[in-house]
């Protein structure tokens, strides 16, 4: 296995069980990455299917009430509704290569799940998604799409019910069916080489938000915003400015409620590191070291961890990320209702107000990109329950 490690984080901590299904999907992955044939598929389905390239928005309204230029890159405009689907068509592809009979995923907001029960249903490969119970309620909008696109929807019940009991129970099907499953993992997180197959496949997203902002500024920007969860959109975006010192990378985690607590805080603000999920990264721990249950109005970023890329670009002071709680997310949703009549994921709402909050440290004529990682359709319930409460 190559490049398991970004500085001291990442690695490859499973059963050993496990060891030789994820060699197998290491050697598909550097293979498919110098197969012709492969490519021009992934080009022909990002383009034709999913809808690529996805354009950058001028958020207009919003540059004026602030003072600096906000452009949105597109990502809710992809078919599913978000950035999702960029990996679940090449890891997709990858599972038909590999001669897969049966696919797994987990989801947290549900729409990793409708993305992979829409490349399973596209290809004629069964789907089972693993999804906890909490999330399952809170949207359950997403549990209905992903079972009319034929994929059969496993609420999990355990621990927090949410994001992180989807992966366990994921995983423990995996050891079980490991010779006629693939496990489609959702973020660029896990046992390696899941961190840097998932960053593969949502590069296309730096790539082209790169090209367009020079295009469409003559310039770079001056920061990037992106939610971070596991970090596979974050991750994506950043792929393309990594390089260049002068662009700012900021990292939007769910502070939840706010509180002063680690229940509550983002993880690599309050987090530790650890193993956990089968990869050494930052999370959320207790004294004993345990992995602690988290809350955020948002079911794509409860998560109590992040991807060890993301950790090393925290500790290497590449990227700042900062906590934004519930209560700016939600007013976030409803302002870009409002003001730009767009409806973004409350998770990408994360990333809006944390460059809503951060705009005055720049210069009047900065221009500053958030990636919109997804469409906001599915959080109706969950926003008009929070502000009626």
């Amino acid at each position: 296995m190559q490049d398991k490690y970004y500085g001291e984080f990442g690695g490859c901590y499973v059963p050993e069980i496990l060891m030789q299904p994820l060699a197998e999907v290491d050697q598909a992955f550097q293979e498919i990455k110098h197969d012709a044939d492969f490519q021009a598929e992934l080009s022909d389905l990002l383009e034709n299917y999913a809808g690529r390239a996805t354009p950058i928005t001028l958020a207009r309204n919003l540059s004026r009430i602030i003072g600096r230029k906000i452009y949105l890159k597109r990502e809710d405009l992809l078919h599913g509704g978000a950035h999702k689907t960029n990996n679940t068509i090449g890891q997709g592809l990858l599972a038909k290569r590999m001669g897969k009979k049966r696919i797994i995923a987990e989801t947290g907001a549900g729409q990793h799940g409708v993305a992979t029960a829409m490349i399973g249903a596209l290809l004629g490969i069964p789907v089972e998604v693993y999804m906890g119970r909490v999330d399952a309620e809170r949207q359950a909008q997403n549990v209905k799409r992903m079972q009319l696109f034929g994929a059969k929807v496993h609420a999990v019940d355990s621990g927090s019910a949410t994001l992180k009991d989807a992966i366990n129970a994921a995983l423990r099907d995996w050891v079980t069916n490991a010779g006629d499953t693939y496990y489609l993992f959702g973020t660029a997180a896990g046992p390696y080489p899941f961190p840097a197959l998932v960053r593969y496949f949502q590069e296309v997203i730096g790539r082209e938000a790169r090209e367009q902002m020079l295009r469409l500024t003559g310039a770079l920007p001056a920061a990037v915003f992106a939610c971070v969860g596991g970090g596979s959109n974050a991750i994506g975006i950043f792929s393309a400015f990594l390089d260049d010192s002068q662009v700012k990378l900021y990292g939007a985690e769910a502070a939840g409620q706010g509180l002063h607590t680690d229940y509550h805080a983002a993880t690599l603000e309050k987090g530790a590191a650890g193993v956990f999920h089968g990869m050494h990264s930052m999370f959320l721990q207790n004294q004993d070291g345990q992995i602690t249950e988290t809350h955020s109005v948002s079911a794509g970023l409860d998560y109590p961890g992040v991807g060890p890329e993301h950790a090393h670009l925290h500790a290497t002071k590449r990227a700042e990320y900062l906590g934004v709680t519930d209560h700016e997310a939600l007013n976030t949703y409803r302002l870009m209702a409002e003001r730009e009549g767009i409806l973004p994921a409350i998770e990408s709402c994360h990333a809006l107000a944390l460059a809503l909050r951060e705009a005055e440290n720049f210069d009047a004529e900065a221009n500053l990109l958030v990636n919109l990682s997804g469409r906001g359709d599915k959080d109706l319930k969950n926003y008009f329950t929070h502000v009626n409460s």
